[in-house]
């Protein structure tokens, strides 16, 4: 053979073996990488090819699938009562990606996720049907706390104090998540994005703001945990006014004719006593402070219920005036709604938090439990004697203090009321928040909620806890235990 003509053959076989090396290793290594690859069209088509499966909430789906006209997307996500559950379910577009629940259990909701598959189905790719994720919210909660925040900025969350189940998350401005499911919706979607007031925000996960006063009774909790007091009835030294550390600033008091001076941790939440929880947080440190905040969930960044919230914050690095301001829920302490129920929680299931969740199973097409949340791990946080007082004290607000607005009869109420700066110098509207447990002495079933009004559109003098955010969390107790 011609030695030109050999080498040519030799090139040749060279370059049909490289293709053949190659197409081998994209199907044998590369094809999952190349099916799961968002910019795959073929990954979407066979995605909205049939019927999603449901989030379910008691026992009813709040979503849907509807046939779409043309196209090569068979189904798209639809929804009832959409931007009354859209800070649980969130959205699945054909365009926009999904969050929120209809995000972390996309796998499952469109019938790819692994634990669907039997082995044979693995092997042979076959897409199985989709699974259903059910969900611990209370519709009668969820829709009380929607309808109460009506068109404020807000936010609200309730949970079961005992099992840590959510049984309500609403985040005010909302939406409805089938005007944004299709492929066509740009206008609707670049609406959304546009809009100041920002309803694609959960605003009950992922706004964390100053909490104001509310804050205080994770300070009375450290201080009595501490035993810097030995009750909630034994007088502090509280001087007021009570100057700053370090500054010639007087902690001022909202009421400067409230019995603030030298109160006791019962008195000095009745009537939010700044000088009192100021001086408090002082006498502690900021790390025995932190401590308990932490014992809270402050400071977690992997706090899910399975949506991850945005970290609650207790600041440090704090000269002594900063860790006065921290007493009182100002500074650099930041708060989600999510956060500020646990609080409540914690106090009202005797010291004991659970860990929060909103789904109380995900299920296979034939019903068959995938994971289960049923129980949820709890740790202690503080003794029974301290959440005991503390109950005593938060009942102390609501029935003859700042909390007038959350009282049920026939319940046990308790609760403390927050109005937090908000703006450099105070110069905008404060947010007013309200976290609060109720119990049924009958039952002894009980529910913890907590209330954040970022915006009513009020007078800045028409802002307060109990006036704004307390008749939600009245609200939202009542539809819960009544």
């Amino acid at each position: 053979m011609n030695k030109t003509i050999r080498r040519a053959a030799v090139f040749s076989l060279l370059l049909v073996l490289a293709l053949l090396g190659r197409a081998t290793w994209v199907q044998a290594y590369e094809a999952t990488a190349l099916t799961d690859n968002d910019r795959n069209r073929r990954k979407i088509i066979a995605q909205y090819a049939h019927p999603l499966g449901d989030i379910i909430v008691a026992g009813s789906a709040v979503t849907g699938s509807k046939r779409t006209e043309g196209g090569d997307l068979a189904y798209k996500r639809s929804y009832t009562d959409g931007a009354l559950y859209a800070a649980v379910t969130g959205y699945s577009s054909q365009a926009y990606g999904a969050t929120q629940l209809e995000g972390i259990y996309s796998g499952i909701l469109d019938g790819t996720d692994l634990t669907l598959k039997n082995p044979l189905d693995t092997l042979t790719g076959k897409q199985q049907d989709p699974g259903d994720v059910v969900t611990t919210i209370d519709p009668a909660v969820q829709k009380a706390g929607f309808e109460a925040l009506g068109d404020t900025k807000g936010a609200a969350v309730a949970m079961d104090p005992e099992t840590g189940e959510i049984l309500g998350m609403v985040s005010t401005p909302s939406y409805d998540p089938s005007t944004i499911s299709g492929t066509l919706d740009g206008d609707a979607w670049q609406k959304l994005l546009d809009d100041e007031d920002k309803p694609l925000l959960n605003r009950a996960l992922r706004q964390p703001l100053p909490p104001g006063s509310t804050f205080k009774l994770v300070v009375a909790a450290a201080a009595l945990e501490d035993g810097l007091y030995s009750s909630v009835d034994e007088q502090t030294d509280s001087p007021d006014p009570y100057r700053l550390p370090g500054t010639v600033t007087d902690l001022e008091n909202e009421n400067p004719s409230a019995p603030c001076e030298n109160a006791t941790i019962r008195t000095a939440l009745r009537y939010s006593c700044n000088n009192v929880f100021g001086k408090m947080a002082v006498d502690l440190g900021q790390d025995k402070v932190r401590a308990t905040a932490e014992k809270f969930g402050f400071n977690d960044e992997k706090q899910d219920v399975p949506v991850r919230a945005s970290a609650s914050v207790y600041p440090s690095g704090m000269n002594a005036s900063s860790t006065a301001l921290t007493g009182i829920g100002q500074f650099d302490v930041t708060a989600t709604p999510l956060q500020m129920s646990l609080v409540s929680a914690a106090i009202a299931n005797d010291g004991v938090m659970a860990s929060p969740h909103m789904v109380s199973e995900v299920v296979s097409a034939d019903g068959d439990t995938l994971e289960s949340f049923e129980d949820g791990a709890s740790q202690r946080i503080m003794s029974s004697g301290t959440a005991e007082q503390l109950r005593s004290a938060m009942v102390t607000v609501v029935e003859d203090g700042t909390g007038s607005n959350a009282r049920i009869p026939g319940l046990e109420v308790g609760g403390k009321t927050g109005t937090a700066q908000h703006g450099e110098n105070n110069s905008k509207t404060p947010y007013a928040w309200f976290t609060s447990y109720a119990k049924d002495p009958d039952t002894g079933k009980a529910v913890a909620v907590a209330v954040l009004i970022e915006d009513s559109g009020a007078e800045r003098s028409e802002v307060s806890g109990n006036g704004l955010a307390a008749p939600v969390a009245q609200k939202m107790m009542e539809a819960a235990l009544k």
